[in-house]
């Protein structure tokens, strides 16, 4: 009680000495000072460039950490990187998308106005294509040269669009080089060579080739060098290009094309161990050494491998479409024909050997057979070298057998065979037989029923069919048929497809009969060695009597060969 007396004494004042007191305190005070909101406004100031504070902070902090942390500055490279290569790949497919959806949606008066159209949009697409393939580089490389070899399937467009990237590849700088070999091998490169050339002389989709000179033994060798990036990129650009073809796929279902994506994501990482690929060359290497008359082939030693580097002997060469080479150096083009058939049909037709799955001119060289080459078995005065040897595919017996039934139906005009052996390596059908027949003959359907191996095409034969896969139903069926045929079966196509257009490159003056005539002997062996499999289950008696009917057979078809070798002999022989 005495403490609120006091108080309400204290505090109580009369009003007009109340206002006296304002009016005092009120003149004290400055006009822009607020005495009341003093701690509210520091308060808000403070609130206010709190987010210009921390957002530098970070900005600061991230600088310091990306330039000192090395874990963390790959990390933000990569995510920059990766966003650079998916949009590149998205836009050039939203592109495509839509050149091809304005060409296929418009009306036309005429179908030659299509096609044109058509072609257009092909070379459009390509050269966008083209493009992005150069820019994201690695596996985007191999893939635009698969596309170049598959002029079986694609529009010349296309094909002829992707020819420069068989040879135009990003280059490895050589400090990644030498971080590679020292990360690989676990010596810096000047420990293990004496000397190394800084430039390569031959960049791939994969790798890149250098010369060096071993400090241990003073031999001459090249190293192939895996591009460092592709570790870090390879699973996103199987990923895209997945994804891209599915899209294709629903967009343009026509056109299937998973398949291609399917292969490269199968066949990648396989090329990406530089082990396998060595084991390869070993492998094929020992087993043609034998086969050295027939075949010139000459496979680079190996030296030592590892997951990303593979070093073996050096052998420089000249390409087998430089005929001024050859004629400086004698070498016979016939023979040279005749050299390659042998090596690939071997491949094909012979169990366990395997077929080198990227035979494309830049991987295939030739050169004189060196004066200090003391083999006796090889008689020719040249080697043919084959490089790049990563994936190999091996042909299942059974489709061998029916693929050499299939050719000799060919070649001896049995279409009743044909489509019967057809059928059954590749599930071809009556009705898609004739455009299958065109495609794995490299003819016209008009003549590819009818086939007549001494028959060389003209240049007006090869314009035909290529006008005639630039659009149309033509080239759409054909794409159906090969999206669903086995894979090996592909590889057989593109191999015939490289040795045609080789032999047509060569000019050989025998044309293509000796080549054919070689296949068809390949062929009676393997269907002889499958008559003799079967005849084993037969009674004594009849067992030998197969056994003979197959042996004549057999004798027959190659005695076609040897006899035709004869004749050439005998001719040279006049002319000389």
């Amino acid at each position: 009680m005495f403490k609120r007396q006091f108080i309400c004494r204290f505090t109580y004042q009369k009003p007009s000495l109340v206002r006296q007191n304002l009016r005092n305190l009120s003149q004290q005070i400055p006009k822009n000072s607020q005495p009341s909101t003093t701690t509210t406004s520091s308060s808000w100031s403070f609130k206010s460039h709190s987010k210009k504070y921390i957002f530098f902070g970070i900005l600061g902090a991230g600088t310091i950490t990306y330039f000192s942390n090395d874990t963390f500055h790959d990390g933000v490279r990569h995510t920059y990187l990766t966003a650079g290569r998916v949009s590149v790949v998205t836009w050039a497919t939203l592109q495509c998308f839509y050149h091809y959806r304005k060409v296929l949606n418009s009306s036309h008066e005429s179908k030659t106005e299509y096609y044109d159209d058509l072609s257009k949009c092909h070379l459009k697409c390509a050269k966008i294509t083209l493009k992005a393939l150069e820019k994201n580089g690695g596996i985007y490389i191999k893939l635009g040269q698969h596309i170049s070899a598959m002029t079986y399937l694609l529009p010349r467009e296309w094909t002829d669009t992707m020819i420069p990237l068989q040879d135009k590849c990003p280059e490895s700088t050589f400090e990644e080089i030498e971080q590679l070999i020292k990360t690989d091998l676990g010596l810096p490169i000047e420990d293990l060579f004496s000397s190394f050339d800084k430039s390569p002389i031959g960049v791939a989709s994969l790798a890149q080739v250098h010369i060096g000179v071993l400090k241990a033994t003073g031999e001459k060798v090249a190293v192939k060098c895996q591009h460092p990036s592709l570790k870090q990129f390879v699973p996103l650009d199987i990923y895209l290009t997945q994804s891209v073809f599915t899209a294709l796929d629903k967009v343009f279902p026509d056109y299937p094309l998973v398949w291609l994506g399917d292969e490269l994501q199968s066949s990648i990482y396989v090329e990406l161990n530089f082990n396998k690929e060595a084991e390869n060359a070993i492998k094929t290497s020992e087993y043609f050494e034998n086969f050295q008359k027939e075949t010139a082939l000459r496979i680079p030693k190996i030296v030592s491998s590892s997951n990303r580097v593979l070093i073996m002997e050096y052998i420089g060469g000249a390409r087998l479409d430089n005929l001024d080479y050859m004629s400086e150096h004698h070498i016979s083009r016939s023979e040279v024909s005749s050299c390659l058939s042998h090596i690939f049909n071997n491949m094909i037709f012979t169990p366990g050997v395997g077929v080198h799955c990227d035979p494309h001119g830049g991987n295939l060289a030739i050169r004189p057979k060196p004066a200090t080459d003391a083999n006796p078995s090889n008689t020719h005065n040249f080697e043919i070298i084959l490089y790049d040897h990563g994936l190999y595919r091996n042909v299942p017996t059974q489709m061998r057998r029916d693929y050499a039934h299939f050719w000799l139906a060919l070649l001896d005009k049995d279409q009743e065979k044909m489509q019967k052996y057809a059928l059954k390596f590749a599930g071809i059908t009556e009705e898609q037989f004739p455009l299958f027949a065109a495609a794995i003959t490299g003819r016209d359907i008009n003549t590819a029923l009818n086939y007549d191996a001494s028959k060389i095409r003209s240049d007006e034969e090869v314009k035909n069919m290529k006008d005639a896969l630039a659009g149309g139903e033509m080239l759409t069926d054909l794409m159906k048929i090969l999206s669903k045929i086995p894979r090996v079966v592909l590889l057989i196509l593109k191999t015939n497809d490289l040795t045609r257009h080789l032999d047509e490159t060569l000019q050989n003056p025998l044309g293509p009969e000796r080549t054919f005539l070689i296949l068809s002997n390949y062929c009676a062996k393997t269907t002889y060695a499958e008559e003799c499999e079967l005849s084993r289950k037969d009674s004594f008696i009849f067992k030998w009597f197969n056994y003979f009917k197959a042996w004549i057979k057999y004798q027959e078809r190659s005695s076609q060969l040897f006899i035709y070798d004869l004749i050439m002999l005998f001719q040279n022989w006049i002319h000389s």
